[in-house]
C-alpha cells in the first residue's frame, strides 16, 4: 500500500538514559524503533533483555531483528531469557559470545509498529523477517550459520551464502537487492583471505559487481553453534522509483574492492520521507589501503572516527543522526580509548555497543559500524 502523501517527511525522536538509548523513526505508514541496551554496573543478560522488552511493549512494536553481544547462551538459558522478555521468537537472533569483559556487552533491537512483520522460514529454519513500509519491502536475515559445522570453513561460507539466497527467495527478493551484510567469523585472522575468495567468487557468479556491492562488516566472533561464521543481511525491494539504494564512497579511504575485499564503504537507502545511511565496519586504514598508527589505539580510534564522520558529512549527516552503532576492540582494555574520544567529542549518548573481538587485520585495534537516519 502506497502512503497517502509522499511529501510528508518522517521525524526522528530520541531518548537516552543510562544503559538505554532509543531512536524512533516516525513515519506516516509505520514507526521504526531502534533500541540499544547496555549494562549499567553489572546488569545480567536478563536485565538487558527486560529493558529492551519494556520499550517494545510500551510502543506496541513487533521485533524485526535482535543482535546480542558478549553474553552467554550456555545451554540455551540466554535464549529462554530473551523469549521471556521479548515474547515468542519469530525473528532472527544474531548472538556473539565474545565474553562480557569490562561491560563490553549489549543488545540491539530493530522493531516496527503499524505494519505486519512476517517471519521467513526455509526448510523449517527461521532465517529472518520481512515487512512493507509503503515504499519498499525490507528483508532482514540474521543468525545464519551452516547446518553442518563439521564442513570446512570455506564450505560453511558457501553454505551461508546459499542460505542467504534461499531466504531472499522466500521473501520474494534477489541478491541484487541486498544493501548490507554482516559476517562474524570465528578465528577470522586464520582464514579471512579464504573467506574473501569464497565471497568474491559468489559475488562474481551472482553479478553483484554489476550493481550495488553491499556495505558490510567482517569481524571476529564466536557463536553458540561453534560454526565457522554467523551472518546476516538487509535487503530492500523498491516498489517504485521513489525508493532506491546506492553505494556511498569514503572521502578519506580508497574503495575496499581495490585491495580484494568485496564491500562498499557505505550504502544509502533513499525514501521519499527519509534517508538512512549504512556505514560499513571502518578502521584506521590509509587512502592507499594500508593500516596506519600501528600499535597506537588512541590514534586508530581518532582516525577511524574522522573517516566515519567524513562519510556522514558527505551525506549531510552527523553524529546526532546515528540510530545504532557497534564499536569493536581487539583488546578489551582499550575500550577506555574509545570512551575518552566520545567524552571529548560529546558522544556519550551515542547508541553504541562495545564489543571485544578480533578485526579482519591483526594490526587493527579498533573498528566501528553505524547507521544514521535523517528526514527527507
Amino acid at each position: 500500500m502506497q502512503q497517502d502523501d509522499p511529501a510528508v517527511a518522517a521525524s526522528v525522536q530520541k531518548s537516552s538514559t543510562p544503559g538505554l538509548q532509543v531512536v524512533t523513526l516516525r513515519r506516516q505508514s509505520c514507526e521504526e524503533v531502534f533500541v540499544t541496551a547496555t549494562p549499567v554496573v553489572e546488569e545480567s543478560a536478563s536485565a538487558l533483555f527486560r529493558k529492551a522488552g519494556t520499550v517494545l511493549r510500551d510502543k506496541g512494536a513487533q521485533v524485526v531483528s535482535v543482535e546480542i553481544f558478549g553474553l552467554s547462551n550456555e545451554g540455551g538459558a540466554g535464549m529462554k531469557a530473551l523469549e521471556r522478555a521479548l515474547g515468542p521468537i519469530a525473528w532472527p537472533v544474531t548472538w556473539l559470545e565474545n565474553g562480557n569483559r569490562a561491560g563490553m556487552s549489549g543488545v540491539q533491537v530493530w522493531a516496527v509498529t503499524g505494519v505486519p512483520v512476517e517471519p521467513i522460514q526455509v526448510r523449517g529454519r527461521l532465517l529472518g523477517t520481512v515487512f512493507d513500509d509503503g515504499y519498499a519491502r525490507l528483508c532482514r536475515l540474521g543468525g545464519l550459520v551452516a547446518a553442518d559445522g563439521s564442513r570446512s570453513r570455506e564450505d560453511q561460507t558457501q553454505d551461508v551464502l546459499d542460505l542467504m539466497v534461499a531466504g531472499l527467495q522466500a521473501a520474494g527478493m534477489t541478491f541484487d537487492q541486498v544493501v548490507r551484510t554482516w559476517f562474524c567469523n570465528y578465528e577470522i585472522l586464520d582464514w579471512y583471505g579464504e573467506f574473501n575468495q569464497v565471497r568474491n567468487a559468489f559475488f562474481k557468479a551472482n553479478n553483484v559487481y554489476e550493481g550495488l556491492v553491499p556495505a558490510s562488516t567482517g569481524v571476529g566472533g564466536r557463536n553458540a553453534a561453534a560454526a565457522a561464521l554467523i551472518s546476516g543481511l538487509l535487503a530492500v525491494k523498491a516498489k517504485s522509483d521513489d525508493a532506491r539504494a546506492f553505494a556511498v564512497p569514503s572521502p578519506l579511504q580508497c574503495p575496499a574492492l581495490e585491495y580484494g575485499s568485496s564491500f562498499s564503504r557505505a550504502a544509502e537507502i533513499k525514501m521519499p520521507d527519509h534517508r538512512r545511511l549504512l556505514v560499513s565496519g571502518s578502521a584506521s586504514i590509509a587512502p592507499e589501503g594500508h593500516t596506519v598508527h600501528l600499535g597506537d589505539v588512541e590514534a586508530q580510534v581518532e582516525l577511524t572516527m574522522k573517516v566515519v564522520h567524513a562519510i556522514l558529512d558527505s551525506r549531510r549527516m552527523g553524529w546526532d543522526d546515528v540510530s545504532r552503532a557497534i564499536a569493536y576492540l581487539k583488546y578489551a582494555e582499550d575500550v577506555s580509548a574509545f570512551e575518552k574520544y566520545c567524552a571529548a567529542e560529546g558522544l556519550e549518548e551515542m547508541p553504541v555497543v562495545r564489543v571485544h573481538g578480533d578485526i579482519c587485520r591483526d594490526d587493527l585495534l579498533f573498528e566501528i559500524e553505524l547507521d544514521a537516519i535523517v528526514p527527507s
